[in-house]
């Protein structure tokens, strides 16, 4: 019997290449920086020992963090176009995900981290003896606000591109 030749596969898509101009835009700078201050913050807290809201905030940086992660990881491969509904949206996501998520919960986590630091602030005295947690919950809410305050800039210069009736990120 003659041979049956294969099915003819999916198309091919275009090879992976780094979306450079997104690298060197006022947005992208911004994610890297969101990236890196949003690790500390939710590193410095899982490194010491937390407890109670604590927990909220950690949950909080940690959700944002990977958000920004995909935001960033699709900005940067010019993949947007791939997500379902958000991609033809892609500069309403960045917006919403700056202002909402972004600048909401680590204002909220920031919050909370400087509430617990002030509770602690006795353990900073000299001479006292036990673990401090004052310096990590310190070290955390500065890292958060300086966060928050990144998103609320990535989202004001998104919110400019769309009030200018710019519908892409760059």
């Amino acid at each position: 019997p003659p041979a049956v030749p294969p099915p003819p596969g999916p198309p091919a898509r275009g090879s992976l290449s780094l979306h450079r101009a997104y690298l060197r835009s006022p947005l992208g700078l911004l994610r890297l920086g969101q990236l890196a201050l949003g690790a500390a913050f939710w590193v410095t807290v899982a490194a010491h020992k937390y407890e109670g809201a604590a927990h909220f905030a950690l949950f909080a940086a940690v959700l944002v963090w990977l958000l920004t992660l995909v935001l960033f990881g699709l900005s940067l491969l010019g993949r947007w176009a791939l997500v379902p509904w958000l991609g033809s949206r892609w500069l309403l996501t960045n917006l919403v995900h700056d202002l909402a998520l972004g600048v909401g919960l680590y204002a909220a986590a920031t919050g909370i981290m400087g509430y617990k630091a002030g509770r602690r602030s006795y353990c900073n005295l000299p001479g006292y003896s036990q673990h401090c947690l004052y310096g990590a919950y310190l070290s955390a809410s500065v890292c958060g606000g300086i966060a928050a305050c990144l998103y609320l800039f990535s989202g004001l210069y998104c919110l400019s591109r769309r009030c200018r009736d710019q519908r892409d990120i760059i």
